[in-house]
Formats: C-alpha cells, structure tokens, sequence
C-alpha cells in the first residue's frame, strides 16, 4: 500500500482538514434547523441530515 504525500502548493496543505471541518457543520447546522444536507453518494443524491446522528458506542459495565 502506497503512503499519502502531503501536496507541495502550501495553498492546498490543509486543504481536506478544512473541507471535513465545513462537511461537520454543514451537517450539524441542517440537523439543528431540520433542513436537508444532500450529498453525491453511489451515483444518487442523498440528504444525510435524514439519518440519525451516530452516537459513540458506551462501554457495557458489569460484564
């Protein structure tokens, strides 16, 4: 498996981290107004604000 290399252009570093961070709000901010976020996924646009929000599995105590 190849390893990523980072770009060269200093105006792309940092680039992706940028564009998650604005995905994450974009997607927080529908699902607190109730308003679609559709997105491209397998060839068909989907509204991911129409699913529920994952949450972290909790740790099962007493087993």
């Amino acid at each position: 498996m190849k390893k990523k290399e980072l770009p060269k252009d200093p105006d792309l570093l940092g680039s992706m981290q940028a564009l998650k961070r604005s995905a994450a709000s974009a997607l927080k901010l529908a699902r607190q107004t109730n308003t679609p976020c559709y997105v491209m996924k397998d060839g068909k646009i989907v509204d991911i604000a129409a699913r529920p929000a994952k949450t972290p599995k909790k740790a099962s105590a007493g087993k």
